[in-house]
């Protein structure tokens, strides 16, 4: 496979999905998403931006790992199949989630996540995934849930990022309300990832995202 001209070497099964527990506070998936984006607190990193990753770009080798947690209240297993990879600054690399609903009935979840050191959220770019949408699971449902992701090399330019050697990718996955009609509406997960799954196996080229304002 290759994004943007670059081969992707095949990654083993890879899933992160974070979920951050709460303590005596009322957490919003929504407002969090909205402060995040406007702030660029914790790293996060979303809005579509196209990025053309050239080989000549490649740079220093950089691992990044997945953290995978879950809220209480929402049963279901969230694992990475590995918690890191070894990859290069400027090279595409994909990496798989997983999820199972361990549940006797349809569950709906959705995720935030971030991106650590803070200063590595700025360069760190990835094909949509799973984040802040709606999401559900039958009983005993699983997903395996495809992302690629990229280092900007621009990374080794900046004086405050240039020494990042470790990068950590968490999710936070939340239970949102199952009712019938959120259940109708929520987008299902396992389909929605193996059509994803399909349309990676055959790109030529990619849209990465990245929400986090560079510094100027």
């Amino acid at each position: 496979m290759k994004i943007f001209g670059t081969s992707i070497p095949p990654v083993t099964l890879s899933v992160a999905i974070l979920a951050v527990a709460t303590t005596a506070v009322v957490y919003s998936p929504t407002l969090y998403r909205m402060f995040c984006e406007a702030t660029g607190y914790g790293g996060t990193v979303s809005v579509s931006r196209a990025l053309n990753v050239e080989e000549s770009a490649i740079g220093p080798a950089i691992k990044v790992r997945f953290d995978a947690n879950i809220s209480p209240g929402l049963d279901w297993d969230f694992r990475p199949a590995q918690r890191e990879v070894e990859t290069h600054i400027g090279v595409p690399t994909t990496v798989f989630y997983h999820a199972t609903n361990n549940s006797d009935e349809t569950l709906v979840g959705r995720a935030t996540y971030n991106v650590t050191p803070d200063t590595a959220g700025y360069y760190f770019n990835k094909t949509d995934c799973f984040c802040f949408v709606e999401q559900k699971l039958a009983p005993g449902e699983s997903a395996e849930m495809p992302i690629v992701f990229f280092i900007d090399p621009d990374m080794v330019e900046d004086v405050d990022a240039k020494h990042i050697r470790v990068i950590t990718l968490s999710y936070t996955f939340f239970r949102q309300a199952s009712d019938e009609e959120a259940i109708a509406a929520a987008r299902p997960l396992r389909e929605g990832s193996e059509a994803q799954v399909r349309e990676l196996s055959s790109a030529e080229t990619a849209e990465f995202t990245n929400h986090v304002q560079r510094r100027q």
